[in-house]
């Protein structure tokens, strides 16, 4: 197999249309050529939230001219090209689809070769692409759709130790900022605010911390949030600026201290299979957190496991990562053809029992 690939990746999951150019020679370090991330952050603001019609058609317009704009910046053209790699699931199906469809045109225009790339693998695959961690190591996927604990054994292989039974971190962040009348998206408003505030004045619940094992949850704090408000608001007929970055701090503190004890747990677990070289990594959204990336950092001292936290642009939502798996996945042989299918839930480790349910459409995680 040739030894140096050079794979464009499209990712269009939520509300980020992102291409990017990547290139690895065997024995070498992956080089990012280009990576262009279009939100669309002004096209939800006033909806408070992600509208998956909104998101779709934004990306029929854009995934076009962020290609030809990523192509451009890495100085290449379709000829120089070894695939083209895609999010193919999970996520909102409208922009998940518009992806592959796009990928698929590109695949029979120039016949290149197509990988379908989970995008949870992106992000569990991103420390390789960053610091070329050795596998196996333990990475917690925390975002706003997702949070698990995953040993990576190979760029096809995903152990899953534990995560949440109901929302996810990113979208407890979210919630409680419309809550509270912030901008969105909630995690960065939160983390802004929660800087003034005091972590101490409210008593936030810490969730399944008297529960053995991994698994994590995030809907008591939401409810916990909406109560403490309601009750500053029908006492004081309204809310502080100090109300609010109390509330604030306090919520954010709770989470960091949730994800610490949980990932001190997972990384026991992991330590247990005695890996040559032990690392404990982070990927998503939520990773850009820096009170919980503080958090995290001190639980793998403690471990005696190097800890990897990429960086801010490729925690959140890019197709730099996709790309890098899309060339992970092409060494190990993996091919798609036109048949490939968007798919709006995908877990990672498809032997255990899914966590949130399933369905039609398939388990969720």
């Amino acid at each position: 197999m040739k030894r140096t690939l050079t794979m464009l990746g499209l990712e269009s999951s939520c509300d980020d249309t992102a291409a990017a150019v990547v290139r690895h020679g065997e024995g070498g370090s992956p080089e990012i050529l280009s990576s262009i991330v279009a939100g669309q952050g002004d096209l939800h603001a006033e909806f408070g939230g992600v509208v998956p019609e909104i998101a779709a058609r934004a990306h029929v317009e854009k995934l076009d001219l962020c290609v030809e704009a990523a192509l451009a910046d890495a100085g290449c053209e379709l000829t120089d090209l070894d695939a083209i790699a895609v999010t193919a699931g999970p996520g909102l199906i409208g922009g998940v689809l518009a992806g592959v469809m796009c990928a698929k045109g590109l695949s029979a225009g120039t016949g290149l070769p197509l990988i379908g790339v989970n995008h949870l693998v992106g992000h569990a695959l991103t420390p390789r692409l960053t610091d070329c961690l050795a596998f196996p190591y333990l990475v917690l996927l925390v975002s706003g759709g997702h949070c698990q604990f995953v040993i990576v054994r190979a760029a096809d292989e995903f152990h899953r130790l534990g995560g949440t039974i109901d929302d996810a971190p990113g979208e407890a962040f979210d919630k409680s900022a419309r809550l509270l009348g912030l901008t969105q998206p909630g995690g960065p408003a939160v983390e802004a605010e929660a800087l003034r505030g005091d972590p101490d004045r409210f008593a936030f619940p810490r969730p399944l911390l008297d529960r053995e094992g991994c698994d994590l949850s995030f809907s008591g704090l939401k409810t916990a949030m909406l109560r403490a408000r309601d009750d500053i608001v029908a006492r004081n007929g309204g809310l502080s600026h100090q109300d609010r970055a109390d509330l604030c701090a306090g919520f954010q503190a709770a989470v960091a201290d949730v994800l610490a004890e949980k990932s001190r747990r997972a990384l026991a677990r992991y330590l247990d299979e005695r890996p040559s070289t032990p690392a404990f990594a982070v990927a998503g959204g939520v990773a850009a957190n820096a009170q919980i990336r503080a958090m995290l950092q001190e639980v793998a001292d403690e471990g005696g496991a190097a800890f990897v936290a990429p960086p801010l642009p490729l925690c959140t939502d890019n197709a730099a990562m996709i790309a890098w798996a899309g060339i992970e996945l092409f060494r190990a042989g993996h091919r798609d053809d036109f048949t490939l299918s968007a798919r709006p839930r995908w877990p990672l480790d498809d032997t255990q029992p899914a966590m949130l349910g399933g369905g039609k459409r398939g388990a969720k995680a």
